[in-house]
């Protein structure tokens, strides 16, 4: 019907938008003192480009008819900044660090969601790789949600290079079956595959590779790690060393350890993770709620170099609605959308130009808002209306010019 928005949209009404606004803000402030500078890339993306890399799957994305080639909305960011970043950014000095405000459009599996469309957060640091980039993305992260007043927070953090070295060791023909069932958490399938013991017995140790990252060291050490393993073990140790030691304080001043769960049990559905990845899980009402996630991906850029040429990257997006619904209960956004200060009225028609001219006036004062009244209404009207706007001021224009300004009570 022509007087319903299509299934899966949605219309963000003032109040939504006041609240959205104050929560992209002060990340936007974050960013911006860790040198973060935004880019806007296209909300139309050729198919070949968002498919790159194994990061999204075709039936994900919500196509647009074209003559001429398969387009898509973006279903998410990374794959676009990359893009842009070796296309649009030849020369460039790198690191480069880059954060966006913007909408996605993805069909999800769940049937129970048909929301289509998403807004989000997040930040790409390109061309350096390394243990300080790795930490500078996930301490960033944290005064993000410091910032924002979200204390209770979960950092979950896997390696994927590890992660993947340790399903080589399946045979080929089961990899994928062990991979989804650790991903899923499926026991139960892992117990019934025609595994041999000594294989089985490792997918099980593999999918209780979760929690206190002393406890993980641990039970990894069983699985007999070669070199590589081992050199990557090590970058994540020292990684968490780092976070450890330059954790920011909370409110009351009192140092607080990182709140990590290390996973190496953790698989990304998408395919182009060569390093860290993580998610971190909020507290909302008691439940939990994934708030965000990324991680590094070194070899993602040259897909779509001209030369192939790699370049290092690593980033997190944070999924805007889930943190409001996060700070609902912290009473920090925004309960109703900002009051006018004045309201300008014209005594008579003849004053409509007076009235104007007034209210221009006022409105080079920064960050005031006036409302002109447009007529037909009594004074006593107009009260009213100014008193259910929260406006407290209300500026009665004369023909000559003269203002007669009123102050409204609370009441």
């Amino acid at each position: 019907m022509v007087y319903q928005s299509p299934a899966g949209a949605r219309d963000l009404l003032p109040l939504d938008v006041a609240q959205k606004h104050w929560v992209e803000e002060r990340l936007q402030q974050v960013f911006h003192r860790w040198g973060y500078h935004r880019i806007i890339t296209s909300t139309l993306e050729r198919l070949d480009t968002l498919m790159a890399g194994g990061a999204i799957q075709r039936s994900a994305v919500i196509q647009v008819q074209d003559s001429e080639e398969e387009l898509g909305l973006r279903p998410e960011l990374t794959a676009s900044i990359a893009r842009t970043a070796v296309t649009r950014m030849a020369g460039t000095t790198f690191p480069q660090r880059l954060y966006y405000n913007a909408n996605v459009f993805c069909r999800t599996s769940d049937s129970h969601n048909r929301q289509l469309e998403f807004y989000q957060t997040g930040v790409e640091l390109l061309g350096s790789e390394g243990l300080l980039a790795d930490a500078e993305v996930l301490l960033l992260l944290a005064e993000c949600l410091n910032e924002l007043g979200l204390h209770h927070w979960q950092l979950i953090l896997g390696e994927a290079e590890i992660t993947q070295s340790l399903l080589s060791s399946f045979p080929a023909t089961w990899r994928d079956r062990v991979r989804l069932a650790i991903a899923q958490l499926d026991r139960v399938t892992l117990e019934t595959l025609p595994l041999s013991e000594e294989l089985r017995a490792r997918a099980l140790l593999m999918l209780d590779l979760r929690g206190n990252p002393a406890d993980v060291w641990q039970k990894v050490t069983q699985l007999g790690l070669d070199a590589p393993q081992q050199a990557a073990l090590h970058r994540l140790k020292s990684l968490i060393e780092i976070l450890g030691r330059c954790f920011s304080v909370d409110s009351n001043q009192k140092r607080q350890n990182f709140p990590v769960i290390l996973d190496l049990s953790m698989i990304r559905t998408f395919d182009y993770y060569t390093g860290i990845v993580f998610e971190v899980i909020g507290d909302t009402a008691n439940q939990p709620r994934i708030l965000g996630q990324g991680g590094r991906y070194d070899r993602l850029l040259e897909l779509y170099h001209p030369q192939g040429k790699t370049i290092p990257g690593i980033g997190f997006v944070l999924n805007t609605e889930d943190l409001q619904q996060a700070l609902q209960s912290t009473h920090q956004l925004p309960q109703a959308t900002p009051a006018s200060h004045w309201l300008v009225v014209a005594r008579s028609p003849t004053a409509y130009a007076a009235a104007f001219a007034y209210a221009e006036k006022l409105r080079h004062t920064p960050e005031i808002r006036v409302e002109m009244d447009l007529g037909d209404r009594q004074p006593e009207e107009i009260r009213t209306y100014a008193r259910q706007r929260r406006i407290q001021q209300i500026a009665w224009l004369q023909d000559d010019g003269s203002a007669e300004i009123e102050t409204l009570d609370r009441s």
